[in-house]
């Protein structure tokens, strides 16, 4: 069974070719529920995200800020599993045909195994996965296996990156680049950081690969702003605070079909 690396990179491709940055949401497996989460990653791609990425909860998710790990926390209790996470991006793809890709730390995949974790999220249709702690120079076994099923593997840069670095990690990379916009954790900010559009050119210097801005974008406003300068736009915290501060599941839901579809006002320059 291969993965849907070639649906991502087609998704990628039909944005550009329309003008405009992909909008790429970010939710958390068993968030607040496994049924609950795979309705919320249902809502944003009903609101108009192009993409979703699913988090692998994990107790210690250092790239993570509150908002996340405290999602992570909910799931964690609730006896989320890698099985569920699965389930999740299986059902998402199914119902939507969007890419679903996995953003997980390596620790998970390591102990689960390389092979039966890359078949597994092949075999449910997904995309890819984002590994924000794996290094490139570790990362051989699960290119190999990745490239096998038909994932991408997604890399992280940051604006500390220094440019050789740069073209070591996106010559190793797939589907797209994960630029950090800010060193520090995932939070909502009041405004996006002034490195971004400057890692993004040093970036697209080394590759032909789609390049794409999260950490810190909550709203249309900042939305247009990145997609002025990025492939895509990356928006995890403020969907899942939605979902912490809603009354009820079902609130929370209208809630990130709501934010989805600004936001992808904003990635069309339409705000």
């Amino acid at each position: 069974m291969s993965g849907n690396v070639r649906l991502l990179d087609d998704t990628l491709a039909a944005a550009r070719s329309e003008g405009r940055a992909a909008l790429i949401a970010y939710l958390p497996a068993g968030f607040p529920t496994v049924d609950g989460g795979i309705e919320a990653v249902k809502a944003a791609i009903d609101g108009g995200a192009d993409v979703v990425e699913v988090g692998l909860p994990h107790s210690d998710p250092v790239l993570d800020g509150p908002v996340i790990q405290t999602a992570d926390d909910i799931a964690l209790r609730g006896g989320v599993k890698i099985a569920d996470v699965m389930r999740t991006v299986r059902e998402a793809h199914a119902a939507t045909g969007k890419p679903i890709l996995v953003m997980t730390y390596w620790n998970p995949i390591d102990r689960y195994g390389v092979e039966r974790f890359t078949a597994e999220l092949a075999e449910a249709g997904g995309a890819g996965c984002i590994l924000p702690d794996l290094p490139v120079q570790e990362s051989a076994l699960w290119r190999e296996h990745a490239e096998k099923h038909g994932l991408a593997t997604v890399f992280v840069v940051a604006p500390s990156s220094r440019d050789a670095r740069l073209a070591e990690i996106t010559a190793a990379g797939s589907g797209f680049v994960y630029a950090a916009s800010l060193m520090g954790v995932t939070g909502t900010r009041a405004s996006v950081s002034s490195q971004a559009e400057d890692l993004v050119r040093r970036t697209r210097a080394t590759t032909g690969t789609p390049v794409c801005v999260g950490l810190g974008v909550s709203d249309a406003r900042q939305a247009a702003e990145v997609a002025r300068f990025a492939d895509g736009v990356i928006v995890g915290s403020a969907f899942v605070k939605r979902m912490l501060d809603a009354p009820d599941e079902a609130a929370g839901l209208a809630a990130v079909r709501e934010l989805a579809g600004d936001l992808a006002k904003g990635v069309r320059g339409d705000v």
